[in-house]
């Protein structure tokens, strides 16, 4: 529930920036519909409104989506008991925020069949509320873009909302390093052509973040050098 506001206000600012690109109504719902990532929309608008080259969009999303493969292997004890369609529908459903507020309520998955249900209620509840928020304020923002003067500021409060995710999943030194190398480097590479220094920030970020903690290991070893 408390995430709703923020995914509310980003989806309400993809919503018009959908509509701004050139996309057609019909276009611009459909995606707002289907699409439950908003990051990756945020990245692939741009591009699509540039005529950029499919596989570049998505390579793209692909890349900017990366962190899902994670948080799906850390969710898999939780999930595992369920059907194929279930695990298939609250992998469509879980959003960063969620994720976050569900390992933090429940660190260990359950051992009973009460305590398996209790954790399947509580994700699918707060699933449930996020997208409601961010489907239905994504096709206000696409039925109002016309309406909604830019001086309102929404691309600010999408910027608001990543960061709000960010904070949250900064949460060890480690991700705070990954985080300052991914914005240098997106910086630095500001000129690439097609947004490529989103691609760029991305692996020099997995990159650092492998080479950290392959020397973390290595420290930790009984037989490493005082």
């Amino acid at each position: 529930m408390g995430a709703a506001p923020g995914l509310a206000a980003w989806g309400l600012m993809t919503g018009v920036a959908m509509m701004n690109s050139g996309m057609s109504t019909f276009e611009a719902l459909l995606m707002g519909v289907i699409v439950f990532a908003g990051s990756s929309q945020l990245a692939a608008i741009p591009l699509i409104a540039s005529g950029t080259p499919m596989w570049v969009v998505l390579a793209t999303g692909f890349c900017v989506n990366l962190r899902f493969v994670v948080f799906s292997a850390h969710m898999r004890p939780y999930m595992m008991h369920l059907p194929l369609w279930q695990r298939l529908v609250t992998g469509y459903l879980t959003t960063d925020l969620s994720y976050v507020l569900f390992t933090r309520r429940y660190p260990e998955h359950g051992g009973t069949p009460e305590q398996l249900v209790a954790q399947q209620a509580y994700l699918a509840g707060n699933c449930g509320v996020n997208w409601v928020s961010w489907v239905g304020c994504s096709v206000l923002g696409i039925v109002l873009s016309s309406l909604i003067p830019a001086h309102w500021g929404l691309g600010f409060a999408g910027i608001l909302a990543l960061l709000g995710v960010m904070f949250s999943l900064a949460s060890s030194p480690l991700r705070w390093v990954s985080a300052g190398v991914a914005g240098a480097a997106a910086v630095a590479a500001f000129a690439l052509p097609f947004k490529l220094n989103i691609l760029l920030a991305i692996a020099a970020a997995v990159a650092m973040s492998l080479l950290l903690e392959a020397a973390r290991q290595a420290d930790a070893r009984p037989d490493a050098s005082p």
